[in-house]
């Protein structure tokens, strides 16, 4: 398999996670955001919204990190980012598609550099920007982690899930900003226990090969 990614990139990051974790070589193919290499006439080729990740699996092309982690958890079952049962399977894509759907859009590089560009909005404001829909966020995810965590270690049930997986990049991502995390102990301890897994730890963005 081959990942279009970028070490900062925390959608590029929850999929290398769900690589790792199912013991999957893959070659790292790094298109730099800031240098606009993702939108290069050759990778719109491949990937039309010029987002990453993309990942391309003998010559099949897929992008947006939940449909890749999902394919992966198809084609390679073990071991499972999802629970056997069918509102378990819901509970887990719930707390993830709140980072995915509505954390991660809000503070996403194209969105920040739209405020900062066209909008004119000054660097303090930008960061504000970002920490209030950290908090936000992150306020309702800590409830679901205490109503579904059994060992505070993973989100749910006390198995890894694919809410795990989008929970890391997020974490750290809050740490860059320097957000306020003390309200939410149970989402910085389960964060903790999973970066010090080898698959989390090898995905980290300073690990890649075009970390600069």
């Amino acid at each position: 398999m081959q990942l279009y990614t970028f070490w900062r990139s925390s959608a590029a990051f929850r999929v290398r996670i769900a690589l790792n974790l199912k013991g999957i070589r893959f070659e790292s193919i790094s298109k730099t955001l800031g240098k606009a290499a993702h939108r290069s006439a050759e990778y719109l080729a491949l990937n039309p919204q010029g987002l990453i990740p993309t990942l391309v699996d003998e010559g099949s092309v897929l992008s947006q990190s939940l449909a890749i982690i999902e394919y992966l958890d198809e084609t390679h079952p073990a071991p499972p980012f999802l629970p056997a049962d069918a509102l378990g399977r819901a509970t887990v894509r719930s707390m993830a598609q709140a980072i995915a759907c509505d954390i991660h859009p809000l503070n996403n590089l194209r969105v920040l550099n739209y405020l900062k560009g066209p909008l004119a909005h000054d660097e303090a404001t930008v960061t504000a920007w970002y920490r209030h829909w950290i908090a936000a966020g992150f306020t309702g995810l800590e409830e679901l982690a205490r109503r579904h965590s059994r060992d505070g270690r993973f989100l749910y049930a006390g198995e890894l899930s694919m809410a795990d997986i989008y929970l890391v990049p997020q974490v750290y991502n809050a740490r860059r900003f320097e957000c306020d995390l003390s309200p939410f102990p149970t989402l910085v301890a389960i964060s903790a226990a999973l970066e010090a897994r080898p698959a989390f730890e090898a995905a980290r963005p300073e690990a890649q090969p075009d970390a600069t």
